[in-house]
């Protein structure tokens, strides 16, 4: 698979310094335009750079373009659904029954947004709606089944689930004895 364009967002600080703060929990790669005589932040990441204005065109778009590579190493590859319900992320795979299978597309199609519970019980059951208790008892179960292949579905409260990287168990257990 290809690895992904990343674009690399331009901004002037600190003019633009709540956008930035977006930017940053979006993960985007920005190169910010520090203004003369103002203290530069420290970079949030390392999709974050920054540069003293006036600058040399050349300057800047060297600065760009290293950006956007740090970002395409840095950039989650998107997990792949087959249509026989095997769904491949990282260096692993899972097989999914057929509603799973059904709710994963749904979350897949706005991998790392919010999908309300209406349009999942829509994608999961497309003849008629469940009721509560059998998506949230179908979403349990696929968050068990992510689990192994490092994806997490996180509730978002009175809106839906997102799903999202996770981090495996063996990450957790490496983690843990460091």
């Amino acid at each position: 698979m290809e690895a992904p364009q990343v674009d690399v967002v331009l901004l002037r600080w600190p003019l633009e310094r709540e956008r930035r703060d977006v930017l940053a929990r979006l993960r985007a790669a920005r190169l910010l335009l520090v203004e003369d005589g103002v203290a530069p932040p420290e970079p949030e990441d390392c999709v974050e750079d920054w540069i003293r204005v006036p600058a040399p065109e050349a300057d800047v778009k060297l600065r760009v373009r290293a950006l956007a590579r740090r970002g395409q190493e840095h950039t989650t590859a998107v997990p792949e659904l087959d249509r026989d319900g095997v769904l491949r992320f990282a260096s692993g795979w899972v097989s999914l029954p057929p509603v799973e299978s059904r709710l994963t597309t749904a979350l897949l199609d706005r991998f790392g947004a919010v999908v309300s519970r209406e349009a999942l019980a829509r994608a999961g059951w497309p003849d008629g709606s469940p009721g509560r208790n059998a998506l949230d008892v179908h979403v349990l179960r696929l968050r068990r089944r992510l689990a192994p292949v490092s994806l997490v579905i996180r509730t978002v409260r009175s809106r839906g689930y997102l799903l999202e990287p996770g981090v495996s168990e063996w990450q957790q257990q490496r983690a843990g004895h460091a």
